[in-house]
């Protein structure tokens, strides 16, 4: 009867989810939050009722943080959809006087876009096509240079912007800065979704997705390009996974890469976890409709316009490495003239390509081999984590809105809120000295040198947090995420799985103690 009452009976204190021992509560156990919470009246009382509030709630004050986050994020932008007498005769235009966009700290690719991919002209991506001189004085033919979704998305805001503009009644302004306002508005929609996920797979440590709400990248890259939408499916991918539905987790990954490459790479650790806890019938829906999401959103942008559809990926072979890669960084201080030798701007760097290519498919690899050997198996956010910082770290291109991919990845992975603030803010500071790198040495600006220095300090302390996540990852006792009963809230089927590896894996690929264990009894 005893026994029977346990299984019965309600959950020890420690565990009922509205219980202050259950729930992570940072003014009490981080010294960071604990001194900002003194602005609020200080940490939560012991003899405090946690989790009885019907409106003021962890989740939604989550997203009005965010919000004012987002806010912020916007009127960093503002200054660059200004309008001055800048046309002939003193017609009003958006005003880039002076290099605004460099001096104030606003650019943002979306602004130039505009015009550039001939959305003013109000043009179908993909279809339109126009021709520009190159930087080796040839014409080419260019189209849309953006995966499908991104590139729709630029469309149908064009459409929203231009109808606002038709109607008389509503407030006017520059079409480019309409169109801004209503791209910062669906990306800062897609920014609180990926929030919401992300609070939601971090399981009773929801107040760690304050750390995505309020993270220093926010402000400076929430609205630079069109990546809010990758982490919006990115994020709602994992949740769906953790939740048990691996086809809709394979859906909204599928899509997501269909907007930026990413979401795509988050398959593979969820393939390696599958193979070792011997759950690969849960894979493999997800791969599937992964693939069919992708298929369908692509395929008719192919069919239909053949050549616009493979802009994107001829841009992202022929263009060179990113002022801002590892590759760009050793050269700025070393004149090394890279893996091809100095190229004319045509051509293609290929030597550069699949040495990027390599060194990538080495990083997955050795992931695949802690995943496989770590004494417990790892947790999802974690492997995630490591395989995009990898992805990044050895692509020739990291545009600076693409650390946008890692913080809520970095948040469930590695919930230390003073190392992650240190990450993100000196991440959002290196927007400062690029900027003044654009602007030019003649026009007052800084030398490449003083840019390329920072990238390093930033490539360092990603490499960092990869440290730390790889030594929690084999001393898992030190991991605040497992607590108790909790494994993995992200894990879904993963989670409290044990470990059953095919038959054909080696030995060398099997967890290390499950190897000692089965060495003790033959003993």
């Amino acid at each position: 009867m005893s026994d029977e009452r346990t299984l019965i009976g309600p959950a020890p204190l420690a565990y009922d989810r509205r219980s202050a021992e259950w729930r992570d509560l940072p003014g009490r156990n981080d010294p960071l939050t604990r001194e900002l919470s003194k602005v609020v009246g200080g940490p939560i009382g012991r003899h405090a009722l946690v989790g009885r509030s019907r409106f003021v709630t962890p989740m939604r004050v989550l997203l009005a943080l965010a919000v004012v986050f987002l806010a912020f994020g916007w009127f960093t932008k503002a200054a660059c959809i200004q309008q001055g007498p800048v046309g002939e005769n003193g017609a009003v235009g958006l005003d880039w006087s002076g290099s605004r966009q460099y001096v104030a700290l606003c650019y943002s690719d979306t602004v130039p876009l505009y015009g550039a991919e001939r959305l003013n002209e109000g043009a179908l991506p993909y279809k339109k096509s126009w021709t520009e001189e190159g930087p080796d004085g040839r014409l080419q033919t260019r189209y849309m240079e953006y995966p499908v979704i991104s590139g729709l998305y630029q469309y149908g805001s064009m459409l929203v912007a231009k109808a606002w503009d038709s109607v008389r009644i509503l407030p006017d302004g520059l079409p480019v800065a309409i169109y801004f306002n209503v791209v910062a508005l669906g990306l800062a929609v897609a920014w609180l979704v990926t929030v919401w996920a992300s609070a939601l797979l971090a399981g009773r440590r929801i107040w760690d997705a304050g750390l995505i709400a309020c993270s220093p990248l926010v402000i400076v890259h929430a609205f630079t390009n069109f990546d809010a939408l990758a982490t919006a499916f990115a994020a709602t991918g994992m949740l769906a996974w953790a939740r048990k539905r691996p086809v809709l987790a394979g859906i909204l990954l599928g899509i997501g890469g269909a907007t930026k490459l990413y979401p795509l790479l988050l398959l593979g650790p969820l393939l390696i976890l599958c193979l070792r806890t011997g759950k690969m019938r849960m894979w493999l829906p997800a791969f599937g409709s992964a693939v069919a999401a992708w298929l369908a959103v692509n395929l008719p942008i192919f069919i239909a316009f053949p050549q616009g559809w493979r802009e994107f990926f001829r841009l992202n072979t022929d263009r060179h490495a990113d002022p801002d890669s590892v590759y760009n960084v050793i050269t700025s201080f070393t004149g090394w003239p890279g893996f091809d030798g100095v190229l004319a701007s045509s051509d293609k760097p290929v030597i550069l390509n699949l040495v990027s290519l390599l060194l990538f498919a080495a990083v997955c690899v050795g992931i695949a081999w802690v995943a496989l050997t770590a004494p417990r198996r790892p947790r999802v956010a974690q492997l995630c984590f490591l395989l995009v910082a990898g992805f990044l770290l050895t692509n020739k291109v990291w545009s600076p809105q693409y650390s946008l991919w890692l913080v809520p990845l970095a948040v469930l992975a590695l919930p230390n809120r003073r190392i992650l603030l240190a990450w993100m803010t000196i991440d959002a500071l290196v927007w400062v000295p690029r900027m003044f790198y654009y602007l030019g040495e003649q026009n007052k600006g800084l030398p490449e040198q003083w840019f390329t220095g920072t990238v390093i300090v930033r490539d360092i302390a990603v490499l960092a947090l990869c440290g730390l996540i790889v030594r929690q990852i084999y001393k898992p006792e030190t991991d605040v995420v497992r607590y108790g009963f909790v494994d993995d809230p992200s894990g879904g089927v993963l989670d409290q799985a044990a470990d059953t590896p095919p038959a054909w894996l080696p030995r060398a690929l099997r967890p290390k103690v499950r190897i000692d264990v089965e060495a003790d009894a033959r003993l």
